[in-house]
């Protein structure tokens, strides 16, 4: 890693230009192999396997782009882990430190779609150039060109709630090379560089869909817990694009950077919501974190609130006292599937300079032990990156 001065403490920042996108390379031949980070089951950090494999080859309908880089998320610990299992009622954090139980870990319900196909190369975050066209795919304008990858692809139309996942469901951007569906590749034209693009389609992606979901509009008080997070970072961004009112909670040390995102209010995370902001203070929460403070964000919210989630870091179970819900109106918001416009918007915002990437550190993708540790400290506000080798 490089480091770099930078208004955030203790940041790596990517030093590397904008990947040249402007002349297309119809005649690459991608090599037979790659190096790639294989998850070899679930697990600790044993699992994950830096290692050469087959380069893939794109079949009807797909593309192959060589990964400029790959941002890191919950989703690829939790997969690894086995923690979407309903087995496990502990927080990331603390299923990361100790040894999950086999039946945990291997449950046919422990990833997103059932069992995870492993072995299996994660990385759900993705920034690459189009290199080949796989067959029926007449897309020669993207050959060449700097895309990002909509992970979270509804594979029945968004009429249907199906969806699978880049890097959950099949092989993602760990790696040298990466095939996926031409549909879902969207190219970008900014100048920022590939790391910073890399820390935006499943932590934004989720953010604006949770926005989205939500019905956020201009006016709307909204609160966001976890707000130093990729995903809350985003919200807190995302949120004042949309005129948002943003109360964002996070540790003290981290309010500067959250600040300059544009926050309202910013609180500690050990602060009593209820006492600091009282109830019915809040039309929108954004909680991402749940386990025990679970309560107190339902008590916050004002009548017809909405409550939308789309992870549980601090815990995945939590108790609920149904008068707070029903006497309230409230609306319980799931939010997993990502809607039609999301990704969208979220390259029109990026072009447009709407938004700004939060680079918190990059890493080698060797020393992806390194890079998740680094993430589950969450010293960092934003996202954390890593970079595959150059090809031979």
């Amino acid at each position: 890693m490089r480091r770099a001065t930078s208004h955030q403490e203790d940041a790596v920042i990517d030093t590397s230009r904008p990947t040249d996108s402007s002349s297309p390379s119809s005649s690459f031949t991608p090599p037979p192999t790659m190096l790639a980070v294989v998850t070899l089951g679930n697990g600790g950090y044993d699992k994950l396997s830096y290692q050469r494999v087959a380069t893939p080859e794109p079949g009807p309908g797909e593309v192959l782009l060589r990964v400029l880089a790959a941002g890191i998320n919950n989703t690829e610990i939790n997969t690894r882990l086995g923690w979407y299992s309903s087995s496990v009622t502990s927080d990331t954090q603390a299923s990361s430190d100790s040894t999950l139980d086999d039946d945990a870990g291997n449950s046919d319900d422990g990833g997103w779609n059932g069992a995870t196909p492993f072995p299996l190369i994660q990385g759900t975050d993705c920034c690459g150039k189009v290199v080949a066209l796989g067959e029926d795919v007449d897309a020669t304008e993207l050959i060449g060109r700097r895309v990002l990858v909509r992970a979270c692809m509804r594979t029945k139309g968004f009429e249907h709630w199906d969806s699978v996942w880049m890097a959950s469901d099949f092989d993602g951007a760990f790696a040298q090379f990466v095939k996926v569906p031409a549909s879902e590749v969207f190219a970008v034209d900014c100048d920022w560089r590939d790391a910073e693009l890399a820390t935006i389609p499943c932590a934004y992606g989720t953010a604006e869909n949770m926005l989205h979901r939500a019905g956020v509009t201009a006016g709307d008080r909204l609160l966001v817990t976890g707000a130093s997070g990729g995903v809350g970072s985003a919200v807190v961004q995302l949120a004042k694009r949309r005129g948002a009112h943003v109360t964002a909670v996070a540790s003290q040390a981290k309010h500067p950077a959250i600040q300059a995102l544009g926050a309202d209010r910013l609180l500690d995370r050990h602060d009593d919501l209820v006492s600091v902001l009282g109830e019915s203070a809040i039309d929108v929460a954004v909680d991402n974190v749940a386990g025990q403070g679970f309560g107190g964000v339902l008590e916050v919210l004002d009548r017809g609130g909405r409550y939308v989630s789309s992870g549980a870091i601090a815990g995945p179970v939590v108790e609920l006292d149904m008068r707070k819900l029903y006497l309230k109106d409230i609306r319980l918001i799931g939010s997993t599937a990502w809607d039609e416009p999301v990704f969208p918007n979220l390259i029109g915002y990026i072009e447009r300079g709407e938004i700004r990437p939060l680079l918190a550190g990059i890493f080698p993708l060797q020393d992806i032990v390194e890079a998740q540790k680094s993430f589950l400290e969450k010293h960092h506000v934003g996202n954390l990156v890593l970079i595959p080798p150059p090809l031979d």
